[in-house]
């Protein structure tokens, strides 16, 4: 097992908490460049765990400009095994009230400007991903959210689009259409990036308006959802404090092991440049 076994992905007030004493920051260079900001890594409930704000201290990073290969990587070099992330979404449904929060089972991906493979370079590589989180994860995470005082639904859709710019009503519709639950910017390519490091991924998603689909509701702005999100941080941050207290320590995610069967190319054929850079993931298979 790793250093730090449980990672969350978030904004930069989230690691400011009771009972989390800061043990370090730390910076990791990656082969995909640099991460959005260094690794605050700290102790919570007798557990070290790693938080990242993945937009930068500050909110310097639109949607698309996040690395998001190399904040995953950087977990990665970490030995994250269980990896926790804390969004905020646009409600595509009426009984999915602001603060509220859902923990999604399935993505659906509109994004078109993000590099989302660790793969390439002379090593391929397909996991599966028909169940893009992790039930065990997200179990614990929606109890810890319920337990922390929050209308929580288990399941649904969440579907990310590429931003900046807000959804516009023919869009918003059109997911409405499709039956998604939440709109965001975010957790595509997180969850994708997460399975094919073997780590197990989970989303606190927390509706912050009603997209723009409502229209006995203002139009969703900046500062709706801003607004929202500071009235929910001291919500969000007990949710994290229970479920890293439920992950038990010391146990691996249960997709260690996958790239057994997922990685294509004959080990004698992959180039040592990329065999090197992906040592952390692919070096007990190769």
């Amino acid at each position: 097992m790793g250093e730090i076994e449980i990672g969350v992905l978030g904004g930069s007030g989230l690691y400011e908490m009771e009972r989390l004493e800061v043990l370090e920051e730390r910076r990791i260079e990656t082969p995909f460049g640099d991460p959005s900001d260094a690794y605050v890594i700290g102790m919570l409930e007798g557990k070290k765990v790693a938080f990242l704000p993945r937009h930068g201290r500050g909110h310097r990073l639109l949607p698309s400009e996040i690395n998001y290969r190399a904040n995953i990587f950087g977990m990665k070099v970490l030995g994250v095994e269980w990896l926790i992330s804390i969004s905020a979404v646009g409600s595509l449904k009426l009984e999915y009230q602001p603060q509220d929060v859902l923990v999604p089972d399935q993505f659906y991906d509109r994004t078109r400007h993000r590099p989302d493979t660790f793969y390439g370079n002379g090593l391929v590589a397909h996991v599966s991903f028909g169940d893009p989180v992790c039930a065990e994860l997200s179990a614990w995470l929606a109890e810890a959210a319920e337990a922390s005082g929050g209308r929580v639904h288990r399941g649904g859709t969440y579907v990310c689009m590429e931003g900046p710019a807000f959804s516009t009503r023919a869009e918003s519709e059109t997911y409405r259409a499709r039956g998604f639950d939440v709109v965001g910017m975010t957790n595509v390519p997180e969850a994708k990036l997460a399975r094919e490091a073997e780590m197990s991924f989970a989303t606190l998603a927390m509706v912050t308006d009603y997209d723009c689909w409502h229209e006995e509701e203002e139009e969703v702005s900046t500062s709706a959802v801003l607004e929202v999100l500071h009235a929910n941080v001291d919500f969000a941050k007990e949710a994290i404090r229970k479920v890293v207290g439920r992950i038990p320590a010391g146990q691996p995610s249960p997709y260690r092991g996958i790239l057994r069967h997922s990685l294509l190319t004959d080990p004698a054929r992959v180039p040592e440049e990329t065999r090197a850079a992906l040592e952390p993931i692919v070096g007990p298979y190769l």
